[in-house]
């Protein structure tokens, strides 16, 4: 029994067969999926699919790539989006500077609105950090200390200093198909010594196809690879692993959790 804490359903390689990558997904022990936004366009498509799918839900947010397209998405835009019963997390949000597709200062300003949106819903940030530790770290204090908000980490690339940081902030870290690349020893290191009540697995599908599945097309179905690496390098059974991270994700996402029982 896994959950793939993030994937994106609707992007291109998946959304063509989405019924055949689904059903892949269930058949591979994944019981539920979290289906990401990060541009204003996709939304009403991925609260769609999540109606239609009731193992599958959704998030509302602007990737920092997407910052700059979207000056006018504000706090109040996303609170009245998450008011949908389907939509669990505000984001993805955060820092690019690898890339730099947005100004910094736009990304900053982006990153802002999306924890205040985060912290007036409940809902748990999901957090996209690249190049950019400083700052995010930089922002997560800042922003925490003027009030809580639930969050995650997603896509774990950073360093053990950072990890160390959102720990201390209450934050979740999510691990993806890359703790399983070859050269991915200091991610190896950190994915290992996670609290175990603060662990989740991702694909981030489409991309990031774990070993054995590099090269392909990445999709949910891949997450039950990542455990059972994860599994390993911890030293505990994939069975295990996949309960710890499964009851994880609902007490984070704890709307899903109440219409899931409801």
């Amino acid at each position: 029994m896994f959950v793939d804490s993030h994937c994106h359903l609707n992007y291109s390689g998946l959304v063509e067969d989405q019924a055949a990558v689904l059903g892949r997904a269930r058949g591979a022990g994944v019981t539920t999926m979290l289906n990401i936004s990060t541009r204003e366009r996709e939304w009403g498509e991925i609260i769609a699919t999540a109606e239609r799918e009731p193992d599958v839900w959704a998030s509302v947010g602007i990737h920092p790539h997407e910052a700059d397209a979207h000056p006018e998405i504000d706090t109040a835009g996303l609170v009245a989006q998450a008011a949908h019963p389907r939509v669990i997390a505000i984001g993805e949000t955060g820092l690019d500077y690898y890339y730099d597709h947005s100004d910094r200062d736009r990304q900053r300003a982006s990153f802002r609105s999306h924890i205040a949106a985060s912290r007036e819903t409940g809902l748990p940030l999901i957090v996209h950090t690249r190049d950019a530790e400083e700052d995010t770290a930089e922002i997560l204090r800042d922003e925490m200390g003027q009030g809580a908000y639930p969050g995650v980490i997603h896509c774990f690339t950073a360093s053990a200093d950072f990890a160390r940081i959102a720990l201390d902030l209450g934050l979740y870290i999510s691990i993806s198909g890359i703790a399983t690349f070859k050269n991915a020893k200091d991610l190896q290191a950190t994915a290992a010594t996670i609290p175990a009540d603060r662990l989740l697995i991702e694909t981030d599908a489409p991309f990031l196809a774990p070993v054995p599945h590099r090269g392909k097309t990445c999709e949910p179905a891949f997450v039950a690879d990542t455990a059972r690496f994860l599994a390993g390098l911890r030293g505990v059974s994939v069975e295990e692993l996949g309960a710890t991270t499964t009851a994880n994700f609902f007490k984070l996402f704890g709307k899903a959790q109440h219409w899931a029982n409801g």
